[in-house]
């Protein structure tokens, strides 16, 4: 075998990886063992990260998300080491660096993104020089790497991202693979995977572009003007904008039968508008010294026209004044630049550096380029962003890098444009970089940097105290900001008095030597200078897990009154110890918050005080949901049963602020589920996801209200507590439910029902059944759901529970219709219409108008049976309850599939397609395709609706359901 074919150049075989299907790796020819899902995650995402090395960190956030088990790092390195022996005897690939892991690639291993790329790269090459033919097969080849579903079965939130952002490539691909193809003169072979594709991606308007044009050439110019008409129609319906200028102009050409359409057309890249950015952040008013370090890089910046790569990287601690120093250098040059200056803050700092791939897609668009234009990997990024710089004088301040690896992509490469680097580290292996080490200020600068933010008056009365405050910040710009900030607000304190603060700085110049040290020295300098409430609130919040907090959760972290608390944090905002995100809430950065929870281990006392701050977050959001659960289900007895609170919770004069507190608060309450599930605080946990099922109902928070179901789940198994198991599984039966995940709803609603009757708990043995009941009837056993469903009713009416009763009354009803008990049927749905009036709940109250929509249409009741659902739309529209938005409009369009007037029906299909494409819902999705299907065939549109049916099909079969006969009855009826 010749070197390069499968081998490293001796006598080992080279690796292959591929991430376009299945995690997999081989060794030459023979597979390699990949382990368990997360053994594969993890190699996935060292893949990803194309060499770069990954902290610990990052891995565990890749595998495990926000919710990592206890010792997540331990097992990561175990799975670091089975990977490595796997990788045997090319295990030098996975390296260990700086605590965290890198996948070093030979010259001759492959892996199937980088063909991809390399494919595309030569596609396009070939496209632009007039090879036509060639393009298309470079294009088909690289799509024929995609073996299923891009990083099939692994788990984390960053597989899922990747998951999107690969499809999407492969769909710009098959875009680009089409267009070259019609060019070339297949656009009658064309127009079957373009119908499909319109169909699935109805408001992607370039393939709208290329089907009309392939229809066109075909001789269909009546179906590509139809299709403009349908786009145009969808566009206007879905988003309420008129079709895109190109398609449009498409149009009226076909209209004009212009002849040149029979020709290639090809785009140049002068199409481009010619845009000149100036993103550069403002320069500090007073910016001090530095001058020997302004001239030696304003010299490089004025010398960058004629020389290729006139890139400096300034390095130094965190807090020296890295950025302050580019950006007063960059706006010095600007002059230099006059095609444009670009800036980015690339995170390198953080526990999540910035993408250079997400960082060049924000590029490319300051310099002109449309999203359509912008391809999807990083090295297609990176040529068309050297190709845009090309003859053009740019200056790029790339601020916080983590290492040289983040930043070679993102270099111009070009004469004539420059690039200035700030990060934490010397970028030695930077090639041809000015390295800059940016040191302390000296004394002198220092000093004046003070005067200037507290003022000359109250420095000059007090210089050598000024001295010492300097000394104490050690010469630190940032540091001397925070403290000369603290002082020029406070005009009660002496700089006497601030320096005596800072006189009891512990650790100072050992923590200021190297590394993020340096940045926790920064942040306990202003730690140590808070008063004792500030520095409590400050350990407290950084307790808490959650994206932000609202001032209300901090109050009740905090124990103290909503004035108390707003000024506390206020005082750490102006510290810059803590964020204002938004009117009323606040975040940390991430480091800080890492940096507030060491110190509430070192420093809170009693530590018991950190456990009761938690608990005290949780009795508040718990006692608000609760609140919010009544506001939307009156009537209900839920809230009567959940756990006492401590906290009144929060009162809402309408609906509509009660459902806006739950949702701005979701991330964080699900954060606060999955953080104290444990102990004491686990049926409060419990009783909070139940009260919070408006969250699961909206489809938006499906996914993570389901994790922390999970977790408190795992926690009740160990609690051996009945109540609080039954709870939990009785809140992942409903989400199950929601999901169609019919099997494991079934089995937790089994659980719930037996483990409430244990603990003779009124919830779980109520709701359980009725539950069971709405699972029986989807799988069509009607009998049994009519004995689950009067059981439950009749549990209902002796805990007085009226909202669960007319619940049960609305699922009773359907069985009914079921088995053929038509009139019964309807009265047991009017009669639960009418207790949902009497409570006054709208959101149920659209339960029941939608029970009785979808009993008048199977009685062939249809201008009722809408008028019944339009109800039902309004009250979830309402209410924000997309998943039964999306239910409601396949429910619309099957009733006006049997008026005399159907067309309606496939734009209410659509709708629902749209909806559960955005919420998630894979079997709600294909479920919607078959009644878009039939309504595209009831219009005439057969093809289309063929299309439609094939992909609910596929999906229905991967799901195991018995809707897949269904489909594969109405593909035969149209002789497939």
């Amino acid at each position: 075998m010749a070197v390069g074919e499968g081998t490293t150049g001796g006598h080992t075989p080279a690796l292959r990886f591929a991430v376009l299907g299945p995690v997999r790796a081989w060794l030459g020819e023979r597979p390699l063992a990949s382990g368990s899902p997360q053994q594969r995650a993890l190699l996935a995402a060292l893949l990803l990260r194309r060499g770069r090395t990954a902290t610990a960190q990052e891995l565990v956030t890749a595998l495990w998300g926000a919710d990592p088990p206890q010792q997540a790092v331990a097992a990561l390195r175990t799975y670091a080491s089975r990977l490595r022996r796997s990788l045997a005897p090319r295990s030098e690939v996975l390296v260990t660096d700086l605590g965290g892991y890198a996948l070093r690639l030979g010259p001759f291993d492959e892996f199937d993104l980088d063909t991809v790329a390399k494919l595309t790269a030569e596609a396009e090459k070939s496209a632009a020089t007039g090879e036509l033919p060639r393009a298309h097969d470079l294009y088909g080849k690289a799509l024929a790497l995609w073996d299923g579903e891009a990083l099939g079965g692994m788990p984390g939130h960053e597989s899922e991202m990747e998951r999107d952002r690969l499809a999407e490539q492969h769909l710009l691909l098959r875009e680009a693979r089409l267009d070259v193809g019609i060019q070339s003169g297949l656009h009658a072979e064309s127009v079957s995977e373009l119908t499909a594709l319109t169909t699935a991606h109805p408001l992607r308007e370039r393939l709208r572009e290329l089907l009309m044009l392939a229809l066109y050439r075909s001789g269909r110019q009546a179906e590509a003007l139809a299709v403009y008409a349908d786009a145009r129609r969808l566009l206007i319906d879905e988003l309420g904008v008129e079709p895109r200028p190109e398609l449009s102009d498409l149009q009226q050409r076909i209209l004009n039968a212009d002849t040149t359409l029979n020709q290639p057309t090809q785009q140049s890249a002068s199409a481009i508008p010619v845009v000149r950015p100036a993103q550069l952040p403002a320069a500090v008013p007073d910016f001090t010294g530095r001058k020997a370090f302004v001239a030696e890089l304003g010299a490089q910046l004025a010398s960058a026209e004629g020389r290729v790569m006139a890139v400096s990287a300034v390095a130094g601690i965190g807090g020296v004044g890295k950025t302050t120093l580019a950006v007063q250098v960059a706006h010095a040059a600007r002059e230099h630049f006059p095609d444009g200056q670009l800036y980015v803050d690339l995170q390198g700092a953080g526990a999540a550096p910035s993408d250079p791939a997400a960082v060049l897609g924000a590029f490319l668009r300051a310099l002109g380029q449309q999203d359509t234009g912008i391809p999807e990997t990083l090295d297609e990024r990176a040529a068309l962003y050297r190709s845009l710089l090309d003859g053009r004088r740019v200056l790029t301040l790339l601020d916080n890098a983590r290492d040289a690896a983040q930043v070679r992509h993102l270099l111009p490469g070009t004469p004539g444009c420059a690039t200035l680097i700030t990060s934490r580290v010397r970028m030695v292996d930077l090639a041809g970089a000015h390295l800059v080490d940016l040191d302390v200020m000296s004394p002198e600068e220092a000093l004046t940097l003070f005067t200037r933010i507290v003022g000359p008056e109250r420095v000059n009365a007090e210089r050598n105290a000024a001295m010492d405050v300097v000394a104490a910040c050690g010469f630190l710009p940032l540091a001397i900001r925070i403290a000369a900030s603290r002082l020029a607000t406070r005009r009660t304190w002496t700089v006497a008095t601030l320096a005596r603060k800072l006189s009891d700085e512990r650790r100072r110049l050992d923590e200021l030597q190297a590394g993020d040290q340096a940045v926790k020295a920064t942040f306990e300098l202003g730690y140590g200078q808070l008063e004792r409430e500030q520095a409590r609130a400050f350990r407290l919040l950084g307790l808490a897990d959650g994206p932000d907090i609202s001032l209300a959760a901090a109050g009740a972290l905090l124990g103290r009154d909503p004035a108390d608390t707003e000024h506390l944090l206020e005082t750490l905002v102006d510290t810059s110890l803590l964020e204002s995100a938004a009117p009323g809430r606040y975040r940390f950065h991430d480091l800080v918050r890492l940096f507030a929870r060491a110190c509430a281990e070192r420093d809170e006392q009693p530590p018991a005080e950190r456990g009761a701050a938690l608990a005290r977050l949780l009795d508040f959001y718990l006692a608000t949901t609760a609140r919010v659960y009544a506001v939307q289900r009156p009537g209900d007895r839920l809230p009567d049963h959940l756990a006492p609170t401590a906290s009144p919770g929060l009162g809402f004069a309408e609906p509509h602020a009660a459902l806006d507190w739950l949702f701005a608060e979701a991330d964080c309450l699900l954060a606060c589920v999955r953080q104290q599930a444990e102990g004491e605080t686990l049926r409060a946990c419990t009783d909070l996801l139940l009260a919070a099922r408006d969250l699961d109902e909206s489809g938006t928070f499906s996914r993570q209200f389901e994790q922390a179901a999970l977790t408190v789940l795992d926690a009740a198994r160990r609690s051996t507590d009945p109540l609080v198991e039954g709870r939990v599984r009785l809140a992942l039966t409903h989400a199950y439910n929601l999901a169609w995940r019919l099997d494991e709803a079934e089995e937790q609603a089994r659980h719930a029902h037996l483990l409430g009757l244990e603990a003779n708990d009124p919830v779980s043995s109520c709701m359980a059944p009725n539950e069971r009941g709405g699972i029986a009837f989807h799988r069509q056993r009607y009998a049994d759901a009519v004995e689950y469903l009067e059981y439950a009713l009749a549990a209902f009416r002796r805990d007085g529970n009226r909202a669960g009763e007319a619940s049960a009354l609305t699922n009773l009803s359907r069985a009914h219709s079921s088995l053929g008990e038509h009139e019964l049927a309807v009265r047991l749905a009017r009669e639960a219409i009418d207790r949902y009036v009497e409570l006054g709940s709208s959101l149920r109250l659209a339960n029941g108008h939608y029970a009785l929509g979808v009993l008048l249409t199977a009685a062939g009741e249809h201008v009722a049976a809408f008028d019944e659902l339009s109800a039902a739309l309004a009250g979830f529209e309402e209410n924000r309850q997309r998943v039964w938005v999306g239910m409601t409009y396949i429910r619309m369009a099957e009733a006006t599939l049997g008026t005399d007037a159907p067309d309606g029906s496939a734009a209410l299909a659509e709708r629902a397609v749209a909806q559960f494409r955005d919420v998630g819902n894979e079997w709600m999705q294909a479920r919607a395709l078959t009644v878009l299907g039939r309504a595209l065939d009831a219009v005439g549109q057969p093809g289309r609706a063929r299309a439609c049916w094939q992909q609910a099909l596929t999906a229905f079969e991967k799901l195991g359901s018995t809707e897949a006969a269904e489909v594969r009855n109405l593909l035969g009826s149209v002789g497939v």
